[in-house]
């Protein structure tokens, strides 16, 4: 299948907020030659960044539980999410993003990180890209308590389980965040907390 033409015809913001929504009419040409015009509403918040953080000593990892509005409107009882910590990538790259999210989140100063992998998260209405990061972590790398910054409301509460539990928790549906998922299930595939 050969890529489609596609002609951008209209694009009309609809919300500029804390992201931007545009509803974007296009042209796109079929393989056999016709048009068909369509309508989608688009959202833009830009790209971000999510690292797993693990102690091979210990075997253990660092998540995050924090309250998702989104989910709390579609049937999330709480609204609460357990996940592996994360940001949006502001005037800096993935790598400076995710080591500045991890500070702030969780308290951990992690100086290595490796990226691998990125990945469309939701693209029927999402243009973010998310970078898919590891890190090893230890007590000494603690800076502080974590939490979120308080300007962005975060409240976030930093949470330590043993490797194989929190892996667990995707069966019982106490993970059900996407990345968070994909990152356990990266680790798992790769014994990465194998000594």
């Amino acid at each position: 299948m050969s890529n489609p033409k596609i002609e951008i015809k209209n694009t009309e913001i609809l919300s500029k907020n804390w992201a931007k929504l545009s509803k974007v009419t296009f042209n796109y040409e079929t393989p056999d030659g016709k048009i068909q015009v369509h309508k989608r509403e688009v959202y833009d918040r830009g790209n971000g960044a999510v690292i797993f953080l693990y102690n091979k000593k210990t075997k253990n990892i660092i998540l995050i539980k924090q309250f998702r509005l989104p989910t709390y409107l579609n049937e999330n009882p709480t609204g609460f999410l357990i996940e592996a910590c994360a940001g949006v990538l502001e005037e800096d790259n993935p790598e400076d993003c995710i080591r500045r999210e991890t500070e702030e989140e969780t308290g951990y100063e992690i100086k290595d990180v490796k990226k691998i992998f990125e990945a469309y998260m939701s693209p029927g209405a999402l243009t973010e890209i998310i970078h898919f990061f590891i890190g090893e972590y230890s007590s000494e790398m603690k800076t502080s308590e974590g939490g979120g910054l308080d300007e962005e409301q975060e409240n976030i509460e930093v949470l330590e389980l043993p490797f194989e539990k929190a892996f667990d928790m995707i069966a019982t549906g106490e993970i059900i965040d996407a990345k968070t998922i994909m990152l356990l299930q990266y680790a798992k595939i790769n014994n990465l907390l194998d000594s």
